[in-house]
């Protein structure tokens, strides 16, 4: 199976690439199936209801969120009735929506999508990460009813990134880190076959601070002091994120790559 994860989408430039450049990858590079984390989409917090239907009419087959899930209201009803949107396991009990669903790719096959948060540097005490997806890897083995199996891992810290790659070595198809807008270059096969990568970066203006215009960012760096709201970049965006082309009879991943399409940093098609 050819999967395509992207990294947040930050604000309506994030938006305006997954729009232009998605639909044209999937025909180019046969995907199958893809993943887009879009908790930043929506002026940079959190995802709004009109903002996740043009995400998923560019071709997103399943729109993850993070720890900003909720910060536009109208999400708390709309994930209810939209199943192809996926909000972390481990956010609160008795949040809105689920953490992990099972999809169907071409041929009948099957994709399963679970997220959940981490735990160091960030600012709310989420539950534990690990124990949180343990039941899920173990109620769905890796070539078993998902032909593929994608584990989101949002958080801070590569190291507790790196933990749950290597954590879910053997059982996932893919895990792959968001969350800090930075994409890392080590995009590798562990040894039991599961596809990695620590961050896969954004989908917004990299001439920014993560995705934000820069000005209010380093004002608060430089003097301590807040003046105004932070607001999203609005440059051309750089589409980042990961491909991975996995075997349907186990789930291993037979390749794993990064992804970096236009804006500032060079691109790097499968």
């Amino acid at each position: 199976m050819r999967i395509l994860f992207l990294g947040d989408v930050v604000g309506r430039a994030g938006r305006a690439a997954v729009q232009e450049l998605l639909p044209r990858l999937r025909e180019d590079w046969r995907l199958d199936f893809v993943v887009v984390n879009s908790e930043n989409a929506s002026n940079g917090m959190g995802l709004s209801g009109n903002h996740a239907k043009l995400l998923l009419d560019a071709g997103a087959d399943c729109l993850t969120l993070g720890d900003h899930a909720f910060d536009q209201k109208d999400m708390l009803q709309f994930i209810e009735n939209e199943p192809r949107i996926v909000r972390p396991i481990n956010f609160a009990k008795g949040a809105p929506g689920r953490g992990h669903r099972l999809y169907t790719a071409p041929g009948g096959r099957k994709v399963l999508v679970a997220q959940v948060l981490g735990q160091v540097f960030m600012k709310r005490p989420f539950d534990d990460p690990f124990s949180a997806i343990e039941p899920i890897l173990k109620s769905h083995p890796r070539g078993g009813q998902a032909q593929a199996i994608i584990v989101e891992m949002h958080c801070e810290a590569t190291s507790e990134k790196m933990a749950m790659g290597h954590y879910c070595d053997g059982r996932a198809s893919l895990v792959v880190g968001t969350h800090t807008h930075i994409p890392t270059a080590d995009a590798q096969i562990l040894s039991r076959g599961t596809g990695y990568l620590t961050d896969a970066g954004m989908c917004g203006d990299y001439d920014s601070v993560i995705g934000m215009d820069k000005q209010e960012p380093m004002r608060r760096f430089i003097t301590g002091m807040p003046k105004a709201r932070f607001t999203p970049a609005s440059g051309e965006a750089t589409l980042s994120g990961v491909f991975v082309e996995t075997d349907d009879r186990d789930g291993q991943a037979k390749s794993v790559r990064m992804v970096r399409i236009g804006g500032c940093l060079q691109p790097a098609a499968p």
